[in-house]
This record gives C-alpha cells, sequence and structure tokens, in this order.
C-alpha cells in the first residue's frame, strides 16, 4: 500500500547538507560545490558539558554498569509489597538537584 502526502500548500523548502556553522548553507543544487568542501587542518569543534553528558547518555555499548541483582531484589520488593520508601531521603535528593539545577534551594 502506498500513501501520498499532499504538501498541503506549504512551500518547498531545499535541502542543506554539511554546514552547521553560521556560513552560507548548501542547497541541493549545490552539491558539486559541497563535494570541494573539505575541513580544513584548524577548524574544531567543542562540545559543552551538557552535550558531552548527552552524547554519553546515548551511549548503547555495555558501558553503563547495572548490578543486576540489586535490580532483581527491587524487583522483588515491589512485586511482593515491601519496598519501603524514605520520604525524608527522597525530598533531600529533590532539594539538592534543585540546587545543582540553579534553584534557591528554598522549599
Amino acid at each position: 500500500m502506498n500513501t501520498t502526502i499532499p504538501n498541503n500548500g506549504l512551500p518547498k523548502f531545499t535541502q542543506t547538507t554539511g554546514n552547521a556553522g553560521n556560513g552560507p548553507a548548501t542547497t541541493a543544487s549545490g552539491a558539486a560545490d559541497a563535494a570541494s568542501a573539505v575541513p580544513k587542518a584548524g577548524d574544531q569543534l567543542k562540545l559543552t558539558d551538557s552535550a558531552l553528558a548527552l552524547q554519553e547518555a546515548a551511549r548503547t555499548d555495555d558501558s553503563a554498569v547495572i548490578d543486576a541483582a540489586r535490580v532483581e531484589r527491587l524487583r522483588q520488593a515491589l512485586a511482593d509489597g515491601s519496598y519501603q520508601v524514605d520520604a525524608g531521603r527522597t525530598a533531600d535528593r529533590m532539594l539538592a538537584l534543585d540546587q545543582q539545577l540553579g534553584g534557591t534551594g528554598n522549599a
């Protein structure tokens, strides 16, 4: 089954390629020029701490250590109703997180 989605009167935009900077974008019609655009030796890319954290979180390799035994203990405690929530500890950690995120720390 084929489905066609009409343009609904919206303007058609050209596909840009390869340029994430502030310079002029290369359009699909200028693809020949894009092939000759080679990064210069002095080009650099610096990621913010947030970008690095997101990149690390997105990793799919086995670098994340998961304690399978602890996960199973928690799963069992939830299933049999013996899991206890320490409300004071939870509140303290939420306040600490708020302070890390730039909040005032006042509840």
